[in-house]
């Protein structure tokens, strides 16, 4: 899986200026970790924090590359320091392009033992991960590997596995964390060996799949790599994903023939989606910051409105929108009279930001705690309001309700607790104010899962691959927004798109980068794209609040291996004795026309 770029729309950049009348520097970034950039810039320059405050703007996306410290933002806050002008760098694509954090360049040699049937004994692998000439804060290049290596037998059911793996410094731009995160290279392996093993034993992919995933009755189930599934039914994906596909009608189409002479194949992929990550696995691999929690700091004003302040950090996912509807189901304040703050370390609760598929599951469930705290207060003051029981009273639709249908509003409560505390129940103190921290109950995180189908056709003469059809079968247990999960799998899915088919930065023999400018670094457009069919199954987790699971990464996960499985089973007729076999991204037509030479040359053995 070969280097690529993550390419938000907006490219970085930082301006820092200094706050004389509150002795502070201010540095506007686009960050996806405002709150852990501060850290860094006050250990770095040595100077306390209270003298930093970081903002991140309406951020133009992120993808992971933002997630971790560039030396501009700590050059440009230590010429604020000195300088009586505010200082700005903005970063141009080539620049991008050549010093932004690269992702993926790794290599996999697998070896699969299996029965006749297709069965999988055993995996041996070896992975290794070219990370560049350094490490980017707080992580390093190393998670990259690890986590390849443990994800690596996804829902698969598989006894003995051994992984060796490592991580090689070049002179190459350093690795940094993109969707995904050592995951889309996993399942690209694993997948590709899946169907390997089908096609030897003459079985169909899809079945073989089936057979070998962990069974649903086994849940909580704990992978070979050490990885604790709570909830799922991952055969069950398979199947969702091929009905969406109609694999008889394309079966039926493939054996009909193209009358332009292309070729049309099938392929799938499955894969689990660790999200939310504990604070355990941060641990145990050494890292020298641990996210393993969130914070939100919830806020009724006067008037009965409500402020949430949290340290995630929105780029484009919609989050304002679902921690609202959070909100709302705890305290029954309608999402119009709620405002989400984030991404300024001046007004927002503590937290390590927005990556890892984390933030709906831990600020989702910050927010929870906050509004419970909130609400038994809001429900204490209403009770005294309308002389009865707090047992009998609740919130809803901005209404604190008791006995016989009568009411106060949230407002009203919001008045007595702010401007007539005359009105407070002896013991409770003024204002509405609450911050709550949130973490997972299970030390691997939770985990969602999909498998991903491609419908292709290949035009053998040139090698062109098209994307006739795509569907994806997703569990990401409750859907607190389904328009904005189906967003995030949308989005996902066109940047493992990207990463199979156009996305490369090669480099020459000198160390020289081949891929200076977007004429030079293919990134799929519309047109390019067929039309996404989402399916859902809903097995929530039993470790987190409301069953939520992260899925922010999985759209992007499967695509590479669904495409080359596609790929593959379309040129299975070409060459002997084993077809056309293509296992590096992207997939772009020069590759496909080498493998068919060199199936083509291969001697048909006796």
């Amino acid at each position: 899986m070969n280097r690529q770029s993550g390419s938000p729309l907006e490219g970085r950049a930082v301006l820092a200026c200094r706050d004389q009348r509150l002795d502070e520097i201010v540095v506007y970034a686009s960050t996806q970790t405002p709150h852990t950039v501060r850290v860094a810039i006050a250990e770095i320059l040595g100077i306390e924090e209270r003298r930093i405050r970081v903002v991140a703007p309406d951020v133009g996306g992120g993808f992971g590359p933002k997630a971790r410290l560039y030396p501009e933002e700590i050059i440009l806050a230590a010429l604020a320091l000195v300088s009586d002008h505010p200082v700005r760098w903005i970063e141009d694509r080539n620049e991008h392009l050549l010093t932004g954090a690269h992702t993926r360049d790794r290599h996999y040699k697998l070896t699969a033992y299996a029965d006749r049937r297709g069965h999988i004994l055993g995996i041996d692998t070896e992975i290794v991960v070219d990370a560049g000439a350094y490490g980017l804060w707080p992580q390093g290049p190393y998670q990259e590997a690890n986590m390849a290596a443990r994800t690596l037998p996804g829902p698969y059911k598989i006894a003995n596995y051994r992984a060796r793996f490592s991580t090689v410094c070049t002179n190459k731009a350093p690795l940094g964390p993109y969707r995904g995160v050592g995951r889309p290279g996993a399942c690209f392996a694993i997948e590709r060996t899946i169907d390997e093993v089908a096609r030897a034993v003459g079985r169909d992919p899809a079945e073989v799949r089936i057979e070998n995933m962990i069974p649903p009755d086994e849940m909580p189930y704990t992978s070979v790599a050490g990885m604790r599934y709570d909830t799922g039914d991952y055969p069950a994906s398979v199947r969702l994903c091929a009905e969406l596909l109609d694999v008889d009608r394309v079966r039926e189409r493939q054996a009909r023939g193209e009358a332009d002479g292309r070729l049309i194949g099938i392929g799938f992929a499955s894969f689990t989606e660790q999200t939310a990550h504990g604070a355990a696995e941060f641990a145990s691999r050494g890292a020298a910051i641990i996210p393993g929690f969130e914070s939100c700091t919830a806020r009724v004003l006067t008037d009965g409105s409500l402020v949430l302040m949290v340290g995630i950090q929105s780029h484009g996912q919609g989050l304002e929108t679902a921690l609202a509807q959070v909100a709302c189901q705890e305290l029954g304040i309608d999402p119009s009279h709620i405002s989400v703050r984030h991404g300024d370390t001046e007004s927002t609760a503590f937290g390590f930001g927005t990556f890892a598929s984390r933030s709906m599951v831990m600020s989702g469930g910050a927010v929870a705690k906050a509004s419970r705290m909130l609400r038994a207060k809001i429900e204490r003051i209403g009770a005294h309001l309308l002389q009865c029981d707090v047992g009998e009273v609740r919130c809803a639709e901005g209404l604190v309700t008791g006995p016989q249908g009568r009411s106060v509003s949230i407002a009203e409560v919001a008045k007595v607790a702010h401007l007539r505390m005359d009105g407070l129940p002896a013991g409770v103190e003024p204002l509405l104010d609450a911050t709550a921290t949130y973490e997972p109950g299970i030390s691997t995180g939770v985990f969602s899962y999909a498998t991903h189908g491609e419908v292709v056709a290949v035009d053998p003469e040139t090698g062109a691959v098209e994307l006739l059809d795509f569907a994806v079968a997703e569990d990401c247990g409750t859907m607190v927004n389904p328009m904005l999960v189906e967003g995030q799998i949308h989005g996902g899915v066109v940047q493992g798109i990207g990463t199979a088919l156009h996305e490369e930065i090669p480099y020459d023999k000198a160390g020289q980068p081949l891929a200076a400018t977007l004429l030079d670094y293919h990134l799929p457009g519309a047109f390019e794209l067929p039309a996404i069919k989402i399916g859902h199954l809903h097995n929530p987790a039993t470790a987190t609040e409301y069953g939520m699971k992260g899925m922010g990464e999985g759209g992007a996960v499967a695509p590479p291996a669904a495409i080359a499985n596609a790929v593959r089973d379309a040129l299975a007729s070409l060459g002997a004795p084993n077809g056309v076999e293509l296992n590096e991204t992207p997939i772009t037509s020069e590759r496909v026309m080498a493998a068919i030479k060199r199936a083509r040359s291969q001697t048909t053995p006796l």
